[in-house]
């Protein structure tokens, strides 16, 4: 089974094929997902420090090009939690959660 570290927070272990945002928010990490993991808000990006995760989905770029977020796109490494699905170990850090933003968590995201 994969590990997941979240830089400042911890490590964990998740089932393979597990979507990110559905992993990080069962652990206790309170990533922000207004949309429900619709790749439509962009609130729950995350920056992906190591791993084989970079290749992102066209949901991912037309997100980050309506919101205008494409230059963090590519020069950051950011990802959409909601479109990655953990099949290795990763090592992310959240952009937007509940206690950096104010914002609260929109409808959790289907699995």
């Amino acid at each position: 089974m994969p590990f997941i570290t979240v830089i400042g927070q911890g490590t964990f272990e998740v089932e393979t094929g597990e979507k990110l945002v559905l992993a990080l928010e069962d652990n206790g990490i309170n990533i922000l997902h207004r949309c429900g993991g619709k790749a439509k808000c962009t609130t729950c990006r995350v920056e992906v420090m190591s791993g084989d995760y970079l290749e992102v989905t066209s949901n991912e770029k037309k997100a980050f090009e309506a919101k205008g977020l494409n230059d963090q796109l590519f020069d950051d490494y950011l990802r959409l939690s909601c479109q990655i699905f953990v099949n290795g170990d990763i090592t992310v850090r959240p952009i937007m959660t509940v206690e950096n933003s104010g914002l609260t968590v929109g409808p959790r995201p289907s699995d």
